[in-house]
Parts: C-alpha cells; sequence; structure tokens
C-alpha cells in the first residue's frame, strides 16, 4: 500500500483584511525575530564541535527549516491572495465576510462567519469559504432553508439572521 496522496484542492486566495493584516504579521515576526534567534542558537550549537552526536545542533537545523517552510508558504500565500472589503449588503443576503445564524431541524442555532481558507477557527465558528456549508450559503437570504451535504449526512438549515457587523 503507498503512501501517495492526490494533491489537496487549491483554496480559493480570498481574505479578510485582517486576515491579511494577520499573515502579514505572522511573516513579519518569524522574519524578523524567530529566524534570527534559531540562526544564532544553531550556530552556537556547530561551535561545539562533532554535529552529529550534537542533539542541539539536529533540533536548531530542523527547527529552521520548518520556519524556512513556513516564511516560503506565507510569501506565496501573500502574493496570491486578494482581500475583499466586506460591505454590508442591506438586503441580508449571504456573500463573504458575513456573519450567519443557521438554525438546524432541532431548533439548535449556530452563528459561522465566512472567511478565507487561511482564517479558519472553529472555536471562534469561522468556516472557509471552500467549506461545504459556505458554499451551500453564498447567495442565499435570510428565511431561505438551505440543504448542505456533511460528511455525516444531508442536513437542512434556515437562515435565521445574516449580518456583516463586527463580532458580537
Amino acid at each position: 500500500m503507498s503512501r501517495w496522496r492526490p494533491p489537496s484542492e487549491k483554496s480559493s486566495p480570498y481574505i479578510t483584511a485582517e486576515g491579511h493584516a494577520r499573515l502579514k504579521a505572522e511573516f513579519e515576526q518569524l522574519w524578523r525575530l524567530r529566524r534570527p534567534e534559531v540562526v544564532r542558537a544553531l550556530s552556537a550549537a556547530a561551535a561545539e564541535g562533532d554535529r552529529s552526536e550534537n542533539a542541539e545542533y539536529q533540533y536548531r537545523k530542523k527547527e529552521l527549516r520548518e520556519i524556512d517552510a513556513r516564511l516560503k508558504y506565507l510569501t506565496l500565500r501573500l502574493e496570491d491572495v486578494k482581500v475583499v472589503e466586506i460591505k454590508a449588503s442591506g438586503e441580508g443576503k449571504v456573500f463573504f465576510g458575513a456573519w450567519v445564524e443557521l438554525a438546524d431541524q432541532e431548533g439548535e442555532t449556530r452563528r459561522y462567519r465566512i472567511v478565507g481558507a487561511d482564517e479558519t477557527d472553529s472555536g471562534r465558528g469561522w468556516i472557509s469559504v471552500d467549506s461545504p456549508v459556505a458554499r451551500a450559503l453564498l447567495g442565499k437570504t435570510e428565511g431561505e432553508l438551505v440543504k448542505v451535504r456533511l460528511p455525516a449526512g444531508e442536513t437542512e438549515f434556515e437562515i435565521v439572521e445574516v449580518s456583516y457587523a463586527a463580532e458580537s
């Protein structure tokens, strides 16, 4: 059995202004603070002698590779993303950046915000614009019933409220 996996689908290039600022801040923090600190520690570990048995040297090399990989990803992603200015539509229609309150068939409500793939945070209720729920919601209005195909099966939600105000 092989370990090969098909490449994942490319995510949408959309991002909110806040998400873009967070990615830039992460890049700056890694580039200006974290990477120089790791390079200094790596140089100090290399100066200790035999590198093949030096655990600190091996660890710092691995850490530097991980930082460089993340910096490469952030560089490419920041060039690719398109910042979407979120404007309240006033029509109660779901678009990128919207906060959407949904009620399921049992009457339980959930609140989601539709954001870019780099901003998803399940703890805050932020879902990717590429997710099945977000795809089903886009373009719909308050009061509409929406069928969503989830891993557990097809579910129906009612759109209770759509807003573009900051998190409440």
